[in-house]
C-alpha cells in the first residue's frame, strides 16, 4: 500500500485557494445576521427583557464585535483575502439590515443609519484593517531583508570614500 499526496488522487476535487475566503465570509455574514435579528427581537418583542436592557445590549454588542473580527483575525497576514472575506460578510449583513428595516418600523430612523451607510462604514473599517495589515507586513518584510542587495556599493558610498 502506497501513500499518495492529496494532489495525486484520481477524481479528487482541487481545492480552490479562495474557498476559505468564501466560506469565512458566508458563515460570518449569516452569523452577524442572526445576532442582529436576535438582538432586534429581544429588544422589540420581549418586554420582559426591558429590565435587563443594558446587559442585553452589551451581550449583543460583544457577540457582534467577536463576529466582526473573525475575517480580520483569520486572514491577518493576507490583506486581500481579509478584505474579500469581510466584504462578503458585510454585504450579507447590510442586505439583512435592509430587510430588518421592513420588519421593524423606524429602524433606520432610530439607529440613524441607512443600509447604504452601514455598507460604506463596514467597507471603510475593513479597508483600514486590510491596509494596516499590508503596511505592517511590508514593514516586517523590510526588517527581515535588506532593501539594497548586499555586497554592492552604491554610487553615494563610493563618492564619500574618495
Amino acid at each position: 500500500m502506497t501513500l499518495r499526496s492529496p494532489g495525486n488522487l484520481e477524481g479528487a476535487r482541487p481545492v480552490h485557494p479562495y474557498r476559505s475566503v468564501m466560506k469565512t465570509g458566508l458563515y460570518t455574514g449569516f452569523l452577524l445576521t442572526a445576532v442582529m435579528f436576535v438582538a432586534l427581537v429581544a429588544a422589540n418583542r420581549i418586554p420582559e427583557l426591558e429590565r435587563y436592557a443594558l446587559e442585553r445590549d452589551a451581550i449583543s454588542a460583544g457577540l457582534f464585535f467577536i463576529l466582526v473580527v473573525i475575517p480580520v483575525l483569520r486572514f491577518l497576514s493576507k490583506p486581500l483575502r481579509m478584505f474579500s472575506s469581510a466584504m462578503i460578510a458585510w454585504v450579507i449583513f447590510a442586505a439583512a439590515y435592509n430587510l430588518a428595516g421592513l420588519i421593524f418600523r423606524n429602524l433606520f430612523v432610530v439607529l440613524r443609519r441607512t443600509p447604504f451607510e452601514v455598507l460604506v462604514e463596514g467597507a471603510m473599517v475593513y479597508g483600514l484593517c486590510a491596509t494596516a495589515s499590508w503596511v505592517v507586513g511590508m514593514i516586517l518584510h523590510v526588517k527581515r531583508r535588506p532593501v539594497a542587495p548586499q555586497g554592492t556599493e552604491t554610487r553615494e558610498a563610493v563618492n564619500h570614500t574618495q
